[in-house]
């Protein structure tokens, strides 16, 4: 079957995304909501196949830059590339294309209370695939083993989980698609020490196994050190440093000495 014009033009300009060294690639970003301007002429490059750890102070907009990639939060400038793709270019069926290759986990998990686990984690595919229930009822109990619980979890009610189980299921959902790139905002918060250790630990195995790209809001220090490859700063509506755990212990600005290398941070080492 042949293309058409519009098509090939299209199909030649595209850039072939397995040779795109950076999955996301964010230049000079602003967004603001009225006369407050919360990031401003912003950068941040991950690259494919790394854990980035995105860390700052309360309030400086770390939340706001990732709903702000995924088109949930609107820009006063700058441009966003995933895949090589600029998603302000791209059309409609390019950026539903794009939006099948990556999932998110919301901070509190963002779970629908009125379905199942298992309804939940069959959102994504009822709104990008063409599949019979009984083949996505069987994705659907893949993905909760992918993640460690247990089968009789899928005809539970958010309701009915705690709060370790609601991250297993959000990221379960954000993994419904089989995507490259995952973002996961605060996955540790809320959660016991314990908890929170065998989270970064399921990340760090996925990311591993899937090949995926991780792309991780987040306040956790023992997080920054067991799972990142690196570590991106925000503040003064900027990035103000990224690079390894060994990087940001060497750096001297006041804000970063004293979140990596300050008395709670030193208590870690």
């Amino acid at each position: 079957m042949s293309l058409t014009d519009a098509e090939a033009s299209e199909t030649a300009a595209a850039p072939d995304p397995d040779d795109v060294e950076n999955v996301l690639s964010v230049q000079g970003i602003t967004v603001g909501f009225g006369k407050k301007v919360i990031l401003e002429d912003l950068d941040l490059d991950v690259k494919r196949g790394e854990v980035l750890g995105f860390v700052g102070g309360s309030g400086t907009g770390k939340s706001v830059l990732m709903r702000t990639i995924l088109g949930l939060t609107p820009r006063r400038a700058g441009t966003i590339k995933v895949f090589g793709r600029d998603l302000s270019s791209a059309s409609e069926k390019q950026r539903k294309a794009i939006e099948r290759r990556w999932g998110v986990l919301f901070q509190q998990g963002a779970l629908f209370s009125a379905l199942t686990v298992k309804q939940n984690i069959q959102v994504p595919m009822r709104e990008y695939l063409d599949l019979s229930q009984r083949l996505m009822d069987e994705l659907a109990i893949l993905k909760l083993e992918l993640v460690g619980l247990p089968q009789d979890a899928a005809d539970k009610f958010p309701s009915e989980l705690s709060g370790g189980m609601i991250k297993r299921a959000s990221l379960a959902r954000a993994l419904a698609l089989d995507p490259d790139l995952v973002f996961l905002d605060e996955p540790t918060s809320g959660l016991d020490p314990i908890g929170a250790a065998a989270f970064d630990s399921l990340i760090a195995n996925l990311s591993s196994t899937l090949g995926l790209t991780v792309y991780m809001v987040t306040h956790d220090l023992d997080s920054l050190h067991s799972i990142c490859d690196r570590i991106a700063v925000l503040g003064n509506k900027r990035v103000l440093a990224i690079g390894t755990l060994d990087d940001m212990m060497k750096n001297d600005d006041p804000w970063i000495k004293s979140y990596f290398r300050g008395e709670r941070a030193l208590r870690r080492v």
